[in-house]
């Protein structure tokens, strides 16, 4: 790793720090990034994400996703958590805060806000951001694919009954624009240029030696997509830090607990490292752009369960570079 892959930690707590300071010293600048969206979709951000996910759409071989269909387990993994398991701790997490340890610190009508903002981002997971997982973890580029795909297929099925039998309301608009689009943009451009990449190259030592160019470029776009999410809520930050503090007790445990039943079944059922950390990071990770959506058109902008989702989008950086850094460490025990 060069020193700046070695150090990712570090640069990412600056870039926070210099996001929160970019939204407090140029507003104007930070707005007009904010203005440029898209059915709720970031386009600023979503350049820098694709920067992310192109170079380990490069090393996607069509050859070897027939092979990948040999290996069940990871998918298995995937969907018993993220459907199964992910969106009900999340909500039960939320009622035990909120509802039990934090209810003298909180009123009562922002506690339910703040359950629903959760329940929100525990039925999301990640589309984007866990390309860039897999590919610091040195994850299988074919089979994180496969994994988000599947995810995605049934996200356009389970998100709204499941969060509507959370809620406990039945009037869940799901905002298909972001939904869409998030994955035009997120899988299937960066998939379909990475395709048309690899063949121009034409030799493997060819796509190997151009992915050591681009890759670099992937981590300067987690850095710049950092500072600019915590520009677009530094005012919050700095306004309600104690709130803020509380939403992520929920969600810090959420993401350990979820990684941490992940990467043992994975380990328990002996399936290779380079699905293993995938396969548990994409439960961990979340899909905050819809989680955020749903959350404004349900409770409105400036609402306790909007908050509580953008609280999972800062949490969610250092979150996963521990984990990423974790992953990396127990590589040589598993088979």
């Amino acid at each position: 790793m060069s020193v700046f892959e070695r150090y990712l930690t570090l640069w990412v707590a600056l870039a926070m720090l210099a996001g929160i300071a970019l939204g407090a010293m140029a507003p104007a600048l930070v707005g007009m990034i904010a203005a440029a969206e898209v059915a709720g979709v970031n386009l600023v951000v979503a350049v820098l994400i694709w920067a992310m996910v192109y170079p380990m759409m490069v090393g996607v071989d069509p050859g070897s996703l027939k092979n990948v269909v040999k290996q069940p387990k990871g998918i298995a993994i995937t969907l018993v958590v993220n459907w199964l398991i992910k969106p009900f701790t999340m909500a039960a997490l939320g009622v035990l805060f909120f509802e039990v340890v934090f209810a003298d610190l909180i009123a009562p009508e922002d506690a339910q806000q703040y359950i629903a903002g959760l329940i929100l981002l525990g039925a999301a997971p990640c589309t984007a951001m866990v390309f860039v997982w897999s590919q610091l973890t040195r994850g299988d580029e074919s089979y994180t694919l496969l994994q988000v795909s599947v995810n995605d297929v049934v996200m356009v099925f389970a998100f709204a009954p499941i969060v509507a039998f959370l809620l406990g309301v039945t009037d869940i608009v799901v905002p298909w624009e972001t939904l869409v689009l998030s994955v035009v943009l997120f899988v299937a451009m960066p998939l379909a240029a990475g395709l048309l990449t690899r063949a121009r190259l034409g030799s493997e030592a060819r796509i190997a030696a151009f992915r050591d160019r681009v890759k670099p470029w992937g981590v300067v776009g987690l850095i710049a997509t950092v500072v600019i999410l915590f520009g677009l809520q530094g005012e919050v930050i700095l306004d309600r830090p104690q709130v803020i503090a509380l939403i992520a007790v929920p969600i810090l445990i959420q993401s350990y607990g979820i990684f941490a039943l992940a990467y043992a079944a994975a380990y328990a059922m002996r399936v290779p490292h380079r699905i293993a950390a995938p396969c548990a990071l994409i439960g961990t990770s979340n899909f905050f752009e819809l989680a955020v959506a749903v959350a404004i058109s349900l409770f409105g902008l400036n609402s306790g369960a909007a908050l509580a989702t953008v609280v999972g989008v800062l949490v969610e950086v250092p979150v996963m570079l521990s984990l990423v850094a974790f992953a990396n460490r127990t590589r040589a025990r598993f088979t």
